[in-house]
């Protein structure tokens, strides 16, 4: 199954059969853990044995040293040299070991004259035999070759010291038995240097060792019990020639790591990982089975390890090594699936090594690392022939399957075209195999598993839609009948409450028989990730379904709402009052949300990581925007209708236009600049998850910034969008003239146009969870979707200022209007047209528009029998949104002696107040 996430795409792949076809799962037998192959050629075998041996060459400097500890070092004196010595010697009438009669010698020669022989190595030419004396002796002298080095601790010159060596070797020994030949002595000088500080984390305490001289031995007081004392020796190695720290003898200090629970206490360090991997590796040896906390420790440290150390074979190999005793231990795994499986994901993803292939090899999972070049990719396969009760998996690369394969998986050649584009860095290819089925434990699940786990990734690359599937075949563990029913599934971490489930949906079976089952895999993505809040995908039909409703919509939304900013980008009428002005900033907004959606999935199908990111970021900005631009909407409605004469704002929509399309940036760039990689080609990630069957889809791949930058970002917009919607609604039904009717169909009209301008129905985002999720989904994907259509109805086609300007420019003949025609008399007719205040709000609507709206024949009214003149020539100098706040106000008293408050920025003139009032009382009239 191909999966999206971070940085890498995985597949994992298994086989299910029906448990009622078979015995219970507690009937099957328990895996017996093999133990470790040799070392191969690209292979690493490794047990966890291993890891108490490992050097610990670096020094820490982060962790702080125990208050009562007394620190004391033995320091080698200046007048120490060392000396490598080589030669051949001559031998005859052996009865015993070379090794012991040239030791021997070296020691009783040299001892006397205060010099010590250190790591000698005896050569014997191949063509030679020391023969046991109790079945023959030699007929000849033999010869071998001897290299060593001598530690001299008095105080001497070089040259006499060499002159002595010369000398003292050139002595026979034992009655001529053993002679060194004259012209093979050969004495060089070396320097080992001395073993820097070393600060040592294990479980009898934390110990820091000063710096030592060569063949010294530094001494600390044991941290449990002073009394007590703690010795490391700085020896000389016998290859570097270079002085190193042996193991410490903590033989005499008291335990204080006693058990798992107590490594809550260790701060991990890239200095200290391989002490706390050997603490951890003494732990478990010997434990048969591990509690939920205990597993719940060592997994965090582990990941600790993982997330701040690079990783270097050695460390990887320990690592995987201690996750192969977890998964072999009797322990209940079902918590830390997804742990283990991220933790063995990313060692790979992250280890540097040489070559083009490494192998990690344990008793309960193989790991398999290739580094590929993309342009002369043709193709890869894995497979495992066999499992050896003593060493594990036996794997192959690029071989055809055997008849007893295990498991086989094939990469074809299109996979080539995913792999990440680095300027010719290799893209690394990571198998793993895990042989203990019970790491994979599905309670949900009425189906057993019948196989073992394979699984596949590309670092960095997300695959889909490949012209031929991935190929995956599985050996049964238990041979099927005819009637068992046989099923590819996939690892979901997302399922069973994130703990992790097997899922079906975009894997199907090609054959099946007795013994194995092949699988194809693929899969699909929709217009609700982009504010899914639970992050849990939904069924394989659901999803192709959701995916069609979504593209569809965005498509139809594409395009009305390209005509929506046409009309007002054309007619420049439409443009003079500031609800036009926002509704042609929000369409905008809407237009790159739907236009970049429909794009992504093309666009990241091309593989390429930076085009992916620029497009999550593009889509996420559209996305800020449009939402940004409906809390505007809203803002301006609340100035409008419930502030009136409070508020007068300069450069009002300058200042919108700043806010509406600067604020997204900003969020924007400061997650490109603080955490970049939060964006890719993934729709759901935690930490790093590449197990998933999620379609490719560039997006929001981090949690925290998804949550942070979109979740709670848009929630509070559309929270203050429902308390302007609550209020201006209040406002309007105080506005409309007591006794007048309106009519249900014009106020649910009315209603739906603000909710779908103020982004109302994106509130199901937050309702998609548990059952009620799939329906929502769908509501969901129709009315978001079609938001933009919606948008073009309600204030676009129904609106009687567009209509005059589409009838004036765009018709012909009896339908054509004339430009300066009186478009209130055209279409009334002299009939009283009704006020439709839910409809025509302040909020989309001019002031032209609210006078043409109002007034369609004359009364007897006294206050008002005198028809104006035009407003829009006496209130040239007043702002609009004034004027239109005094008519709403008037309005809403229900009088027109209220005066606008002192201060206001623009007087009004006595005939403009006249005119106003005129407006006023024929509204009230109807």
């Amino acid at each position: 199954m191909v999966t999206v996430w971070k940085y890498s795409c995985v597949i994992i792949f298994a086989c299910f059969l029906h448990s009622s076809c078979l015995q219970e799962p507690g009937d099957s037998s328990p895996v017996t853990p093999p133990v470790i192959m040799s070392s191969t050629k690209r292979q690493e075998r490794q047990s966890t044995e291993e890891v108490s041996s490992l050097p610990p060459d670096v020094a820490e400097t982060s962790v702080p040293v125990s208050t009562h500890m007394t620190l004391t070092s033995s320091v080698g004196h200046e007048s120490d040299s060392f000396f490598r010595v080589s030669l051949n010697m001559t031998i005859s009438d052996i009865p015993l070991d070379p090794q012991d009669i040239i030791q021997n010698w070296l020691t009783v020669t040299l001892e006397k004259h205060q010099m010590m022989v250190l790591n000698l190595k005896v050569t014997i030419p191949r063509h030679q035999e020391w023969m046991n004396p109790k079945v023959g002796e030699f007929s000849q002298p033999s010869s071998c070759s001897c290299t060593f080095q001598v530690q001299v601790t008095t105080h001497s010159d070089v040259g006499e010291t060499k002159r002595l060596l010369h000398e003292l070797l050139q002595q026979e020994c034992d009655h001529g038995i053993l002679c060194a030949e004259l012209q093979s002595i050969q004495i060089s000088l070396i320097e080992p240097g001395a073993c820097l500080e070393r600060k040592q984390q294990t479980r009898h305490g934390f110990y820091v060792w000063l710096q030592t001289a060569a063949q010294k031995t530094a001494t600390l007081p044991c941290e449990r019990d002073p009394n007590k004392a703690a010795v490391r020796l700085c020896a000389l190695d016998a290859i570097s020639e270079r002085a190193k720290w042996s193991p410490a003898d903590l033989r005499s200090c008291p335990l204080i790591i006693e058990a798992i629970p107590d490594l809550e206490s260790i701060y991990i360090s890239p200095e200290n990982s391989m002490d706390v991997l050997e603490i951890i590796t003494n732990l478990t040896r010997a434990q048969t089975s591990l509690s939920p906390p205990d597993l719940i420790i060592l997994i965090t440290k582990l990941e600790e390890i993982v997330a701040i150390v690079q990783v270097t074979p050695p460390l990887g190999s320990a690592i995987i090594s201690i996750i192969s005793s977890i998964m072999a231990s009797d322990s209940d795994l079902s918590a830390v699936t997804n742990n283990i499986l991220n933790i063995t994901d990313n060692i790979g993803n992250s280890m540097i090594y040489s070559g083009e292939q490494y192998d990690v090899i344990t008793p309960s999972l193989a790991v398999s690392l290739l580094n590929v070049n993309s342009s002369r990719f043709q193709g890869l396969s894995f497979g495992v022939s066999s499992i050896l009760q003593d060493s594990g998996p036996e794997i192959f690369l690029n071989q055809e399957p055997f008849r007893s394969t295990v498991a086989f998986i094939y990469l074809p050649q299109a996979v080539g075209r995913y792999f990440p584009e680095n300027a010719g860095i290799p893209s690394r290819v990571q198998f793993h195999f895990y042989v203990i089925s019970d790491l994979f434990t599905d309670k949900w699940s009425q189906m057993e598993l019948n196989t073992y786990v394979v699984s596949a990734s590309v670092t960095n690359a997300t695959i889909k839609d490949l012209e031929h599937p991935i190929f995956v075949t599985l050996q049964h563990r238990k041979p099927t009948q005819p009637k068992d029913k046989v099923q590819c599934v996939y690892w979901d971490f997302s399922k069973n409450d994130r703990l992790g489930g097997w899922e079906s949906s975009g894997c199907r079976e090609n054959q099946s028989s007795a013994t194995h089952t092949t699988c194809f895999c693929n899969h699909l993505t929709h217009f609700g990730v982009l504010l899914d809040v639970s992050r849990t995908p939904v069924s394989e039909i659901n999803e192709k379904i959701l995916t069609v409703i979504s593209y569809l919509g965005c498509g139809v939304s594409s395009i009305f709402l390209g005509i929506s900013v046409l009309t007002y980008a054309a007619f420049g009428r439409l443009r003079r009052d500031y609800p036009s002005k926002i509704l042609l900033n929000l369409s905008t907004a809407l237009l790159g949300l739907n236009l970049v959606f429909l794009v992504n999935s093309w666009l990241s199908s091309f593989g390429s990581r930076g085009l992916c990111v620029a497009v999550a970021a593009a889509q996420h900005y559209s996305l800020l925007a449009s939402f940004t631009w409906m809390g505007l909407e809203a803002v301006h409605m609340y100035f409008a209708l419930v502030k009136v004469f409070n508020v007068y704002v300069p450069a009002y929509i300058l200042k919108f236009c700043i806010l509406g399309w600067g604020l997204p940036l900003v969020i924007v760039s400061l997650v490109l600049a603080v955490k970049m990689d939060a964006y890719g080609s993934a729709l759901y990630h935690e930490n790093v998850q590449p197990l998933d069957g999620s379609e490719q889809f560039c997006w929001l791949q981090d949690d925290v910034v998804f949550y942070v930058s979109v979740v709670a970002y848009v929630l509070l917009i559309l929270l203050c969008n429902i308390s302007v919607f609550v209020v201006v609604l209040v406002q309007l039904c105080n506005i409309q003239p007591p006794g007048s009717r309106t009519g249900l169909l014009h106020d649910l009209r009315g209603v739906t146009s603000l909710t779908f301008l103020l982004g109302l129905t994106w509130m199901m985002a937050f309702f998609t969870w548990g059952p009620a999720k799939v329906p929502l989904l769908y509501l969901f994907a129709i009315l978001n979707s079609l938001q933009g259509f919606f948008i073009f109805v309600f204030y676009c086609l129904m609106k009687e200022s567009v209509q005059k300007q589409w009838r004036i420019h765009l018709c012909f003949g009896r339908f054509r209007l004339a430009e300066h025609s009186d478009w209130s008399q055209t279409v009334t007719g002299g009939v009283k047209t009704r006020l439709h205040p839910l409809v025509h709000t302040p909020s989309v609507k001019s002031e032209k528009s609210d006078h043409s709206s109002s007034t369609s024949s004359s009364s007897g009214s006294t206050q008002c029998d005198q028809q104006p003149a035009s407003l829009r020539r006496l209130t040239k100098d007043i702002p609009r949104s004034t004027v239109s706040g005094i008519i709403a106000k008037w309005k809403r008293l229900g009088t027109t002696e209220t005066q606008p408050r002192s201060g206001t920025a623009c007087a009004v003139t006595e005939q403009v107040r006249r005119v106003l009032r005129h407006i006023v009382c024929k509204s009230r009239r109807y």
